[in-house]
């Protein structure tokens, strides 16, 4: 008789695993797991993209050269810094050595590997390129996670302007303005409608600072919670779609990753109906969603999709459906796409490039703006108690 402990996702998974070394359980239950309290209250940020194209970029190369798939993920996952995903790894890895085919065990974890992940994974189980379509995933993610990278560089300095306006501003109203204004009490004199507006200004904000920092928290709050709502995210959508300089660079974004999706999709074998409602699924904004479904069901009633997309030309300019039906005609769509995807990708880089150049002297003008206000409340009433003395 012997005892000891095993790791899997159920008693029958363990009754499996074990009977594949010939033992055989006469007793079996589950250990409980202890956590410590500060690991509860531990949190860890979401898996970036950039960790996802590590991921998936190392696992491809791994099994591109025979490294076993139960060996790669277990590396993987001792090697990962992050306990979270760490765990998520581990977890997969006993589910494929117990046998889940590892498209099945990716699913598992929805929030990390969504459908699009999913299907590739299991077209390149079908076709038995297990390791190319993990290279497709790897290459995917990066275009994604490059993208975000210029829109996350983009805003930096707007950021920084506000951030600077703002330990400007509580400088002014913590330190400068008291004592502004005791200097004004000593001299006696009268301030100007103009001095007895900025001070009683910054009196008010001085005194109620909590209340308008709580005002700002419940209309920020209130704003996040709406705009998670199926109603506010459709609204949402619908207006940075419309809004000047900044659609035209979301309408190239949303291109180029419908266009990169569709031609991943269909150079791993998946059809086009497929493609599209994977895509679908994968896509953040409400509208190009809504688009996309309703183009899968206008292919699937048997219409080209150039045909279909040549319905929505506010979204998909005359540009895509020609090189798309161009694509359709010789039998080359996914490698087409991909010609698209080159394009766009320069252009939605040069567009965020002219964003840039458009927001830096704006926020330079407006910095100039606030400190000219800034610097007027200040030396006005400093100039009128000067003045008296």
């Amino acid at each position: 008789m012997e005892s000891g402990s095993i790791e899997a996702n159920s008693k029958e998974a363990a009754i499996v695993l074990l009977q594949k070394y010939d033992v055989f359980t006469t007793f079996l239950e589950e250990e409980g797991i202890k956590k410590s309290f500060w690991k509860q209250l531990s949190f860890e940020r979401k898996v970036s993209k950039k960790e996802l194209a590590v991921f998936f970029r190392q696992l491809s190369v791994m099994l591109q050269s025979r490294v076993p798939v139960v060996q790669s993920l277990a590396s993987l996952a001792a090697e990962n810094p992050k306990q979270s995903f760490r765990l998520m790894l581990s977890d997969i890895s006993a589910m494929v050595q117990e046998g889940t085919p590892l498209s099945e065990a990716l699913a598992k974890y929805p929030n990390v590997f969504d459908s699009f992940y999913v299907n590739l994974a299991r077209s390149g189980e079908i076709s038995g390129n297990i390791s190319g379509a993990l290279s497709y995933i790897a290459e995917h993610v990066e275009r994604e996670d490059d993208i975000a990278s210029q829109i996350k560089q983009a805003m930096i300095y707007p950021v920084f302007v506000v951030c600077i306006l703002s330990v400007v501003m509580a400088i002014i109203v913590i330190v400068v303005m008291p004592r502004v204004v005791d200097l004004l009490k000593e001299s006696g004199t009268e301030p100007s409608f103009f001095t007895s507006f900025v001070l009683r200004f910054y009196e008010v904000l001085g005194s109620y600072w909590w209340a308008f920092g709580a005002g700002l928290f419940f209309i920020i709050t209130g704003l996040a919670y709406y705009f998670s709502t199926k109603e506010g995210k459709e609204n949402f959508s619908r207006i940075a779609l419309k809004i000047p300089f900044i659609s035209g660079v979301l309408k190239k974004i949303f291109l180029t990753r419908f266009c990169s999706n569709i031609s991943t999709l269909l150079s791993a074998g998946i059809s086009i109906n497929k493609a599209l409602e994977t895509t679908a699924n994968t896509i953040n904004n409400v509208v190009y969603k809504k688009i996309i479904g309703e183009i899968e069901q206008e292919v699937s009633s048997g219409e080209k999709i150039s045909s279909a997309l040549s319905h929505y030309p506010e979204y998909f300019p005359s540009f895509v459906v020609q090189m798309i039906k161009v694509g359709e005609e010789t039998g080359k769509l996914d490698s087409t796409l991909g010609q698209v995807v080159t394009f766009y990708q320069k252009e939605v880089k040069r567009s965020i490039d002219v964003l840039s150049s458009f927001i830096e002297p704006l926020m330079i003008i407006f910095l100039g703006v606030v400190v000219a206000f800034l610097a007027m409340s200040v030396l006005s009433p400093l100039y009128g108690a000067l003045g008296s003395l």
